[in-house]
């Protein structure tokens, strides 16, 4: 709510302020776990429609879906976006965006759907990384044990094999689009500071879209794309990326980034349980165990964040 609303807002009566906090109390675990459930999800349907789209195409799809459900939020803030700031975003969309997508989508024709699901975890502790590396936040020895659990589970996963196959590359194609993620979040704090996260997400998207245009369309399937594929990226582009991301920023308003992050432990269990129950893919002593330690690690690389 901007100051001009909040000073012509009708005035709030004292029995009202605790009516609010117990609603938000209630209301914020089911829309954290709603999150985690839809972004868990967006896995399982990259996983269904991967294979008949290719990597580009079915990108461009989602990107282009989510940004027209985001496109408000970037009406309303149209005018803090300058031609400058537009330059800046196409880099920025590539990095936080475009590149990690296009890696997902990828990891998912190769491999299950929980292996992008656990990998996408690794986004929170890489941000620390990066904020250490490049912007000298502290890190503190707690937060460098979780980053080395989260590493070892990596390498777990990689080693990893699925119907005979390796999920190696497709675990280090995940791990990347999380290391991306992680510059990505840093890049925005520091250079897109005032401007609404929604209307950021939008332009992002909006970009990213007109970045892989190109290779879909050079790469745009040639054989009839089944329903089922077409259903999947649709909810991939409009539920998973459009709405979810609505979702999220009402979180982060009403309860701050650190509690709003907390959907990240949510993804990796909905990821996996999403594909046992729809594609019947099993979740490996492996799985489990690498999930373990990455989901450990970004707990303690969380832990600095959740007391402030």
């Amino acid at each position: 709510m901007s100051s001009s609303e909040l000073t012509t807002a009708r005035p709030v009566t004292i029995t009202s302020v605790p009516a609010v906090a117990h609603t938000a109390r209630w209301l914020t675990p089911i829309e954290l776990t709603l999150l985690g459930a839809i972004w868990g999800g967006s896995f399982l349907f990259m996983r269904i429609a991967a294979a008949d789209f290719g990597p580009f195409a079915l990108v461009e799809v989602r990107l282009a879906l989510g940004a027209l459900v985001l496109l408000p939020f970037l009406w309303r803030a149209r005018s803090q976006f300058t031609p400058r700031l537009w330059l800046r975003l196409t880099w920025i969309s590539a990095v936080n965006s475009a590149i990690p997508f296009v890696l997902f989508a990828w990891a998912a024709e190769r491999a299950p759907a929980g292996v992008g699901a656990i990998t996408n975890a690794m986004a929170v502790m890489f941000a620390a990384l990066v904020a250490f590396i490049f912007y000298g936040e502290e890190i503190g020895s707690r937060r460098a044990i979780g980053l080395l659990g989260g590493f070892v589970g990596v390498a777990v996963l990689a080693s990893s094999k699925f119907g005979g196959t390796s999920v190696g590359p497709a675990a280090l194609a995940g791990t990347a689009a999380a290391f991306l993620y992680g510059i990505g979040v840093n890049i925005i704090r520091q250079h897109l500071k005032g401007i609404p996260a929604g209307a950021v997400a939008a332009a992002t998207l909006s970009t990213a879209s007109l970045l892989v245009l190109p290779l879909a369309i050079h790469a745009w399937p040639t054989k009839p794309i089944p329903a089922s594929s077409w259903a999947s990226v649709i909810l991939l582009g409009v539920l998973c990326t459009g709405i979810a991301f609505a979702v999220y920023y009402r979180l982060i308003n009403r309860v701050g980034g650190p509690r709003a992050a907390t959907v990240t432990y949510l993804v990796p269990l909905f990821g996996v349980v999403w594909a046992w129950l729809v594609l019947g893919e099993p979740l490996t002593a492996k799985m489990a165990l690498a999930g373990a330690l990455i989901l450990g690690g970004v707990a303690l690389s969380q832990q600095r964040a959740a007391s402030a």
